[in-house]
């Protein structure tokens, strides 16, 4: 399992990474909150300090679950009531509290794992809405059994939200995927990609715009 972990103590994250790697885990050690968004989408797990230097790490876990569904530990030296409560509120899947036993840690890093790929949704190889299918593992999308021609980022940007046919989708979720950050790719680019991508559909009502949103794909 890929493992990202945000920790600006070289000790503490230099003793976890030891541990991490010897039962199986490879570890990307961030220092910094930006970094922790910048870095999630390759990861599985997510061991968060909220002490990092740069954003408070109630701050990141906010900006991460407002564009992605990673699993999060929060392990920090943090204790009170009042963090341990806004850290869950904001979308932790658990919390623990420094020092901390490491066979504790390791358990708690497979519960998290193990409730998130159950709570997983399948991958739908092909979406369709209307006439219009979506082939994502193929890259492919045909309008009335016609092919579409599409570039790579504007099939990126229809996958993102294929995969979500029906529902809403924030804009800033569109751009750390199809971007890989959220909060450094150019937002007006998602506006050009998206006004040829609904000319080269021909279905102007399949990608609809929710002012202060985001996007959605069908009905």
């Amino acid at each position: 399992m890929q493992i990202l972990l945000a920790e600006d103590d070289d000790g503490v994250a230099g003793a976890l990474v030891e541990v991490l790697y010897d039962h199986g885990h490879l570890t990307r050690r961030v220092t910094r909150g930006e970094d922790v968004l910048t870095y999630h989408r390759s990861s599985d797990l997510l061991l968060l300090d909220l002490g990092l230097p740069d954003v408070d790490g109630l701050e990141v876990l906010r900006r991460l679950r407002a564009v992605s569904d990673l699993a999060v530990l929060v392990l920090t030296a943090r204790g009170d009531e009042r963090s341990v409560v806004r850290g869950l509120r904001l979308g932790a899947d658990d919390y623990l509290v420094k020092p901390v036993r490491l066979t504790e840690l390791l358990a708690r890093i497979e519960a998290v794992t193990r409730r998130a790929a159950a709570q997983a949704p399948p991958a739908a190889r092909t979406v369709t809405v209307g006439d219009v299918a979506v082939a994502l593992d193929a890259r492919q999308v045909r309008v009335a059994g016609v092919e579409i021609g599409l570039t790579t980022k504007e099939f990126d940007i229809l996958a993102a939200l294929a995969r979500r046919a029906g529902s809403a989708v924030s804009r800033e979720q569109v751009l750390d995927e199809v971007w890989g950050d959220a909060h450094h790719a150019v937002s007006r680019s998602l506006d050009v990609h998206l006004t040829q991508l609904r000319a080269k559909l021909g279905r102007p009502r399949l990608l609809s715009t929710i002012r202060g949103f985001g996007f959605r794909f069908g009905d």
